[in-house]
């Protein structure tokens, strides 16, 4: 199982989703990843989208959809691997990010991002994406405000880092 992140903005055509490359093949992907100890599900998904393509925003907890794919391991392995989505819409693209060298990203509308990708799954979530009126944001694991609650910013940094 892993967390994905459709990154979103309000365009002036319509919504606008984020594509990444993936770094082995520079096919266009959402950003996502592994479970992450301590971290809830759309808050790894805004891990990932903070690693993999420099976004911070608001996340919405709740899975808008999965999808499936082959995830390779080598030219010989690969393994299935399910993606539960999380809508998480951009408030700001960092410059520099850990993956920034690996990586491209680029704004879509929402009929071509769908396009784009190669799972049709996915294809689908894209394509009936239809952006919450109010989200909350995901907490990263360790951060606090002084009433002891999570934050409720998603910023892909981690208290102390």
């Amino acid at each position: 199982m892993q967390y994905g992140a459709l990154c979103w903005r309000p365009g002036s055509g319509g919504i606008e989703v984020l594509l990444i490359t993936s770094r082995d093949t520079g096919r266009w992907v959402i950003p996502k990843g592994w479970p992450m100890p301590g971290l809830s599900p759309e808050a790894a998904a805004a891990q990932e989208a903070w690693e993999e393509a420099g976004v911070q925003g608001v996340m919405n907890p709740l899975c808008i959809g999965r999808y499936g794919y082959q995830k390779c391991l080598s030219a010989e392995a690969s393994v299935p691997c399910a993606v539960a989505v999380y809508g998480l819409r951009v408030e700001d693209l960092a410059k520099s990010f850990p993956e920034v060298k690996e990586r491209r990203r680029k704004w879509f509308p929402l009929a071509e991002a769908a396009t784009l990708v190669a799972e049709p799954e996915l294809q689908t979530i894209i394509a009936q994406f239809i952006p919450p009126l109010m989200g909350r944001a995901a907490p990263i694991a360790g951060d606090d405000d002084d009433d002891g609650l999570p934050v409720l910013r998603a910023t892909g940094k981690r208290k102390g880092h």
